[in-house]
């Protein structure tokens, strides 16, 4: 008996919606980045790209528990000389949601070319309305 291997031309992706409706931040990316890596899938291999297409609705909506709103910093560098940007999460959260998910999953991706390919199935909107009805996404509750 051999061992099953996945190619990741022969996996058959489905398409899911999560709602970030009154979920933590961190709880909604954590949900997205498995159903991006297939970690939900009995045939998983982590060299293998078998991950699904994820949907976040109501990104604005997400809350953010304790004093993370107004303690947790996001910076960034430009590349020039004293040019470190930062902006804090309460405005990140007003201004643009969708940033701030985008990033709390890229985090919990891998940090290579596998990451970066399932980081381009996801799909995020602020709002309850998306674009995808096409695909006949289901909703996922967690």
């Amino acid at each position: 008996m051999s061992t099953y291997m996945p190619k990741a031309s022969e996996v058959e992706r489905k398409w899911y919606v999560l709602d970030a409706e009154g979920k933590s931040l961190g709880k909604v990316a954590a949900e997205a980045a498995t159903i991006l890596r297939g970690k939900h899938k009995p045939d998983f291999m982590p060299n293998v790209d078998t991950g699904d297409f994820v949907i976040i609705v109501n990104a604005a909506k997400a809350v953010l528990t304790g004093k993370k709103l107004d303690q947790k910093v996001y910076y960034r560098f430009t590349g020039y000389i004293g040019n470190m940007k930062k902006i804090k999460y309460s405005t990140l959260m007003k201004e643009h949601p969708e940033v701030a998910m985008k990033k709390a999953v890229k985090g919990m991706l891998p940090d290579n070319t596998l990451g970066r390919k399932q980081l381009t199935r996801l799909h995020i909107y602020n709002d309850a309305e998306h674009k995808h009805e096409a695909q006949k996404p289901e909703i996922r509750e967690f």
